[in-house]
């Protein structure tokens, strides 16, 4: 995104002056999907598209807010409990409020502010919106004393708080603490983190957008969430002395243990859990070596569990997997929740142009429509521009 583009509608829309610009990435999750609520890892990075911003303080109690994209304008007080009704507005007004929870007394502000992530991509624009304004609240109006951490969390309680989404941490974490260069293995449970690098030579990393979101009865996340701490209170109750509070504490033969007392459908999901666990650290091993067809190969295998095991996949992905393989790709699988959305894929620069024509021709003959191509590259995380 250029800096000119945000610029000069800040200029127009305003006063005139000019003030502070920020940006902060839209992310992508390598492997480890399903993982987060379970205690375990995810492998995100930061990429090259996200969220700019300029602000001002203008000397007021008002937010005077204008959204590029939408071409709309807020106005909000400060001190507002309310906050405006506009989604958008409220991702500022939360990080407003929260940043005031931290004691940072944050005065009113001038800001316009636009978006290059691809929407419906599964590349968290939000995180990014709630990262980049953090990044300038902090900056702005308190001496650039917050930590990290708690911009992640200030964007997690704006997402859980004012929007209404119960979201975990690795959306923030990704967009805040990112690196060019390098991916990153969350610990959901402790937070610790560690950074491992990324600079697949000869590959390329592309995201083949489905274009469909299946909505499906009931609660398929929850559901899918039940048979996880099914799981677990079998095994607390098998082995009362020990501490068992999410899969991330159990083990192959813990599942063995409990096996004849949970159904075969809960089983399952634990197996896909387990083995995710598993393959995080797999991936963690390949990158150390610089061998991205193991990479692949672990990515190919969590495409599986999550359409055979936890049963989130749908016909388009598997779809688009299939042609993957057909075409040579490394690495293939879902990238997020599942029922729609993104396949992330590892692809050897020579294969990446038939792979890609193939995918639109073949996707396109079977469902009236060519999935999106992004190509992704990982950068780095929350900053301030100039």
């Amino acid at each position: 995104m250029e800096i000119e583009f945000v610029r000069s509608r800040f200029i127009k829309h305003f006063d005139g002056q000019t003030g502070n610009i920020y940006f902060s990435p839209g992310r992508i999750n390598l492997i480890g999907e399903h993982t987060d609520y379970n205690g375990g890892y995810v492998f995100p990075g930061a990429v090259d598209c996200g969220v700019m911003a300029e602000l001002r303080p203008n000397g007021t109690n008002k937010v005077l807010a204008y959204s590029i994209d939408l071409k709309d304008r807020v106005e909000f007080d400060i001190n507002d409990e309310q906050g405006p009704r506009a989604t958008w507005a409220r991702f500022i007004f939360g990080m407003v409020k929260e940043f005031q929870i931290l004691g940072v007394d944050v005065k009113g502000f001038n800001i316009a502010f636009a978006g290059d992530v691809p929407l419906g991509a599964g590349m968290s624009s939000s995180a990014a919106m709630e990262s980049c304004f953090g990044c300038a609240l902090n900056d702005l109006f308190a001496d650039n004393k917050i930590s990290k951490w708690d911009i992640v969390l200030a964007g997690q309680a704006t997402e859980h708080k004012y929007i209404g989404t119960n979201c975990g941490i690795m959306d923030q974490f990704a967009s805040v603490f990112g690196k060019a260069g390098a991916l990153m293995r969350l610990d959901c449970n402790s937070r610790d983190f560690e950074y491992f690098p990324f600079n697949p030579d000869g590959y390329k990393l592309v995201l083949l957008n489905s274009c469909v979101k299946h909505e499906l009865a009931g609660s398929p996340y929850n559901d899918r969430r039940n048979s996880c701490e099914r799981v677990v209170k079998a095994v607390q109750e098998k082995h009362p002395e020990g501490r068992y509070e999410t899969l991330r504490d159990c083990t192959w033969e813990n599942l063995e243990e409990v096996s004849d007392v949970i159904s075969a459908e809960d089983k399952q999901r634990a197996t896909f859990v387990l083995g995710e666990k598993d393959r995080v650290l797999g991936v963690c091993d390949a990158l150390q070596q610089g061998d991205y067809e193991k990479v692949g190969q672990l990515m190919y295998e969590t495409h599986h569990g999550l359409s055979k095991e936890y049963e989130v996949s749908c016909e388009e992905l598997d779809y688009l997997v299939d042609i993957a393989k057909e075409c040579g790709v490394t690495g293939s699988r879902i990238m997020g929740g599942g029922f729609g959305g993104c396949t992330i894929n590892l692809v050897k620069d020579e294969l990446y142009d038939d792979f890609i024509a193939t995918a639109k021709k073949k996707f396109a003959e079977k469902f009236g429509h060519a999935p999106k191509v992004y190509d992704v590259k990982i950068g780095d995380g929350s900053r301030k521009i100039c």
